[in-house]
């Protein structure tokens, strides 16, 4: 790590980079205790070690800082104005570490989220609010957009995501992993065109599609037991919004083949209902992503808690719902 330093009155170079942290310590420690011994034993060295250390520093200087026998040691000139501008530089470095610690302990935070727009709009917004009543001092600024933000390029910190790829070299905590695609359709559709009894009827019906770039998510997938289809399906409306595919299903124009996070309260609430509920559909984890481990403060991980229970109750209440329209 190199550190710039700016000393006044000093016949040398005024900025000077010092490529060794450690040989700033040896020899402060060497000026303070008067003895290089001394001052590797405190920082559990070999005085071998320090003596290389205190050449090193001098060498970089260009200047002698100590002149040293082998029973005394001493500060020249230059050394002692050299001493002040060490302890300046390491007291501020330390204070700056601290002040870092500090906030990572402190549910203080200026966040940007990324998310996508079904949930987001209709769910996610709601749970951040209620987070930042509990925790007022946290900012957060929030993206709303099916296309997934660059991390490492866009000003974005954590992003929301249905099936983060765990080769994709980011970050990934669940949010709710149990997470699967609903076949789903509005009443009103179904008492016009009937209910399709298994995933090929498809085929003969108006399917709400969902675009995502230039790749159309038009080939949806089934289970049952041994059995695993593949269905090709065909409509009149595509969105590159999942928002967008979720009111189109409400409305009445067609089926859609969602998320149970973007659809479970319409479900819940009747607005929505599930088919095929025999075959076992397409998972769509969800996760809080980002691009590094030390990302992840105090706040960070508080946010995580809070939409994990969150998912976790829009799921139930979904569960609760058709539970009761079953009975």
């Amino acid at each position: 790590m190199a550190l710039k330093l700016r000393i006044s009155r000093i016949s040398f170079k005024q900025e000077l980079k010092i490529k060794n942290l450690q040989d700033l310590r040896i020899f402060v420690l060497t000026a303070d205790t008067g003895s290089i011994s001394a001052a590797a034993r405190m920082l559990d060295l070999s005085p071998a070690v320090a003596s290389v250390s205190l050449k090193r520093l001098e060498s970089e200087l260009g200047a002698l800082l100590l002149i040293r026998s082998t029973r005394s040691l001493r500060l020249t000139p230059v050394g002692e104005r050299f001493l002040a501008a060490a302890r300046s530089a390491l007291s501020g470095l330390a204070s700056a570490i601290e002040d870092i610690s500090k906030d990572r302990q402190t549910v203080r935070d200026h966040l940007q989220i990324s998310m996508p727009s079904d949930l987001g709009r209709n769910h996610v917004l709601a749970w951040l609010d209620e987070f930042q009543v509990r925790y007022p001092a946290v900012t957060l600024r929030t993206h709303l957009s099916d296309h997934p933000a660059d991390l490492y390029r866009q000003a974005v910190d954590l992003a929301i995501r249905y099936s983060a790829s765990a080769d994709s070299g980011l970050v990934a905590l669940p949010l709710y992993a149990e997470n699967r695609r609903v076949l789903c359709a509005a009443p009103s559709y179904l008492a016009r065109h009937g209910i399709p009894a298994v995933p090929e009827d498809l085929a003969r019906h108006n399917c709400l599609r969902f675009r995502l770039g230039n790749n159309v998510h038009d080939h949806w997938q089934f289970i049952r037991g041994d059995q695993r289809v593949t269905v090709a399906v065909t409509g009149n409306r595509v969105s590159d919004d999942g928002d967008a595919v979720h009111r189109w299903a409400v409305a009445g124009y067609g089926i859609a083949y969602k998320s149970m996070l973007d659809v479970g309260s319409s479900l819940a609430t009747g607005r929505l209902v599930a088919l095929c509920p025999e075959w076992r559909t397409e998972a769509a984890p969800l996760s809080l992503v980002c691009t590094d481990r030390r990302q992840l403060s105090p706040t960070v991980a508080l946010l995580r808690d809070h939409l994990q229970r969150c998912c976790q109750t829009l799921a139930a209440v979904w569960q609760d719902g058709t539970s009761t329209r079953d009975m």
